[in-house]
């Protein structure tokens, strides 16, 4: 069984209520168990600014699938929770699930990069994972959490709940 940890982000359509029932869908996956959830944080949005904040969590799954494979398992969830990818990046959405780690594996091939682009620098990603991981866990390529948190800014990231 490997790692994962999975980014959940929404701003549509009662955004808490999207990521809650995103985690049970992902949940109730075959071959995916839960084993962490971190608080829902409130984040303004990366792109465009006239689109409502979003809000933000990191769950750490148990798994027997590939990377791709969970990526394919994560963009069909999205489709059933409404999203329509348009090519525009940044914009708002109902869910958003990005694939961040895979266990200690990098990866890059042409439909997924391993550790999640960004992820680094994004305080709506480092902040729910640092709550779900020890300080001392290392992003692969890059360093420990606690190091990365160190460096990342709060860019208005509240957290909820």
């Amino acid at each position: 069984m490997i790692d994962v940890y999975i980014g959940l982000g929404s701003n549509l359509e009662h955004p808490i209520e999207q990521i809650k029932q995103a985690r049970t869908a992902i949940s109730d996956q075959a071959n995916i168990s839960e084993i962490k959830f971190s608080s829902l944080y409130r984040s303004p949005p990366m792109g465009p600014q006239d689109q409502p904040d979003y809000v933000n969590a990191v769950m750490s799954v148990s798994t027997s699938l590939t990377a791709l494979e969970v990526l394919r398992v994560l963009q069909q969830i999205e489709k059933d929770f409404g999203r329509v990818r348009k090519g525009e990046r940044w914009g708002a959405r109902t869910l958003d699930l990005d694939l961040l780690l895979y266990a200690d594996q990098q990866i890059n091939v042409p439909d997924l990069m391993v550790p999640h682009i960004g992820l680094s620098e994004r305080a709506f990603v480092m902040y729910p994972l640092a709550e779900i991981v020890p300080e001392y866990f290392v992003v692969p390529g890059k360093n420990t959490v606690k190091q990365l948190l160190d460096q990342c800014p709060l860019n208005g990231l509240v957290k909820l709940v």
